[in-house]
């Protein structure tokens, strides 16, 4: 087990706990720039979509995770960020400002929709989120010469300082520019939780009446990452534009906002690595399940008949995870390194699940 001795109080509010964490990021974000070296363009291709799925989880998991609101409509906000990103290029503004002002757009709309929202929780949030989503649906259809409408629009290409970051003519640079950008996200979002703004935030997801005997504004601290939450969620929606090319409102439906909640659940709830996981989870199974196709097919067994196969073993994992690791996979790694680090003086039952909620909010 690593013992941290802390000598100032510059080391107790330092982002990583010691100089080792702070190398294996260093290391592992040198891998990533590196990739375009490593694999050919169709790899190179699928890890720019993780990253954007990441963007995107990092937005619900500020949310879902972070806040314990449930929300289903999160594709709404996709769907704002890639339209406003791409009508303001298209008006003629650069991408560099474009891009942040979609964001903007994204999280003063789901801010505004937040306030009414937020004074809701459970499944009655879960429900209101969708209402917003059918209502961004129509409004994308309704503003068509803005979006194109049923048609759909095409993103245009990136270009920053007369260099080329187009998803098919420079598809490195496209994937340099993601991992850029999902890089200054996560380090904003680590600091944002270090900070009062981030622990009202978990205090509120742990229970609202302590976090009013405290002095927190819930509504506010609850619409505020709301705000956050879309405005992060739009940034991936505007990406994800660039990486398509050419959508329409057909490309945000309903099950991209499930697999945003597969996610942040698979991953694990409140931690940040959760949405790298899960992210990398719902990429790679869609890959392996058609590797596994192809090879089933060399020896007589043919899986191309059987309707929802993708859906089916999604919802197998979900089900598993919530069942037998409601923590996901960074929790379930949390829980092997730990037991290493204290072995031989782990116990079985170290990890038993505790009640989140105080003896005064049972009966709400």
């Amino acid at each position: 087990m690593r013992v941290v001795f802390k000598t100032s109080y510059d080391r107790d509010i330092d982002l990583h706990e010691h100089g080792q964490s702070r190398a294996k990021i260093a290391v592992l974000l040198a891998i990533m720039v590196a990739l375009p070296f490593l694999v050919g363009d169709y790899y190179l291709a699928e890890a720019a979509n993780t990253l954007i799925w990441a963007l995107a989880g990092m937005g619900l998991m500020v949310a879902v995770g972070h806040t314990g609101q449930v929300s289903l409509g999160h594709a709404a906000f996709l769907a704002i960020g890639a339209y406003a990103d791409s009508a303001l290029m298209n008006a003629g503004l650069p991408f560099l400002v474009s891009f942040p002002v979609a964001g903007l757009i994204t999280g003063l709309f789901g801010a505004i929709i937040a306030v009414p929202a937020v004074r809701m929780s459970g499944i009655y949030l879960a429900i209101a989120t969708l209402a917003v989503f059918v209502i961004v649906e129509e409004m994308v259809i309704l503003l068509e010469p803005i979006t194109g409408g049923v048609g759909g629009i095409m993103a245009p290409s990136v270009t920053i300082l007369g260099i080329s970051f187009d998803r098919y003519a420079a598809l490195p640079n496209f994937y340099w520019l993601c991992l850029a950008v999902v890089a200054v996200v996560t380090w904003g979002y680590a600091n944002l939780m270090r900070s009062p703004t981030g622990r009202s935030f978990l205090a509120v997801r742990d229970s609202e009446v302590s976090a009013r005997a405290l002095g927190i504004n819930v509504t506010r601290t609850r619409a505020l990452a709301f705000g956050l939450s879309s405005g992060v969620t739009g940034l991936a929606g505007a990406l994800m534009g660039h990486y398509i090319g050419f959508f329409n409102y057909e490309l945000f439906s309903i099950f991209i906002s499930i697999n945003l909640l597969l996610v942040v659940t698979i991953g694990g709830l409140g931690f940040i690595q959760g949405a790298f996981l899960g992210a990398i989870l719902i990429t790679a199974v869609p890959q392996l399940i058609s590797i596994l196709r192809d090879n089933l097919v060399g020896i007589g067994i043919d899986l191309s008949g059987i309707p929802g196969l993708d859906t089916m073993i999604f919802s197998l994992i979900l089900i598993g995870f919530i069942i037998y690791e409601p923590t996901g996979l960074y929790g379930r790694w949390l829980k092997i390194r730990t037991w290493f680090e204290i072995f031989p003086l782990a116990r079985k039952d170290m990890f038993r699940r505790q009640k989140s909620y105080l003896k005064t909010e049972r009966m709400k």
